[in-house]
């Protein structure tokens, strides 16, 4: 069994919309596990960390080149310092700068994936809020809860009830006697 809530919008916007809403790339997981099935998160995360090692390691070869080349007694020693010192370090600098360039445009791309959920969110928040001002006609019936009855049954439904919603030989129920009121949407 499993139970998903989600965030009530603004009443003061929504009109006090106190239903649950569907969630736009909501996959109804717990979050017990956020970088599970979530590659581009875990890809930021690895990025991040091998910028985090290689720039400081490239930075400790270049000094540990530069000590060296400083303390070289012969010119071949220096070539040898200045070649493994200076350009290893500067390609495992450079390397990792890269590296944290790519977990930045990781994370602008998960922080656009995100605004782009919540913009969803907010359209279908929207969405139901106008298409429920478009259900209430001029003079404030709201036409969605008008009971009605299908063909010729005994059952008073509302005109928005998922039993019905296929069907189209509604009609008013007026003041019939006998009716029964469905157990579903409770008119």
């Amino acid at each position: 069994m499993s139970t998903t809530t989600s965030t009530p919008a603004s009443g003061a916007r929504t009109g006090g919309l106190s239903s649950d809403l569907p969630r736009a790339g909501s996959r109804g997981g717990s979050g017990a596990a956020p970088l599970k099935n979530n590659y581009s998160s875990l890809l930021q995360v690895v990025l991040f960390w091998l910028g985090a090692i290689l720039m400081p390691t490239g930075i400790i070869v270049i000094l540990l080149g530069y000590y060296g080349v400083a303390n070289a007694a012969f010119d071949f020693d220096r070539e040898a310092y200045s070649y493994s010192g200076g350009f290893l370090g500067l390609a495992l600098t450079f390397s990792g700068g890269f590296l944290y360039f790519g977990a930045w445009l990781a994370r602008i791309a998960e922080d656009n994936r995100e605004s782009s959920k919540r913009l969803a969110d907010t359209l279908l928040v929207l969405a139901d809020v106008t298409s429920r001002s478009a259900a209430i006609n001029d003079n404030g019936v709201d036409v969605a809860a008008l009971p009605v009855i299908a063909g010729n049954g005994t059952t008073i439904h509302r005109r928005d009830c998922a039993l019905i919603a296929h069907r189209d030989d509604l009609r008013p129920a007026g003041d019939t006697p006998g009716l029964t009121a469905c157990r579903v949407c409770k008119p």
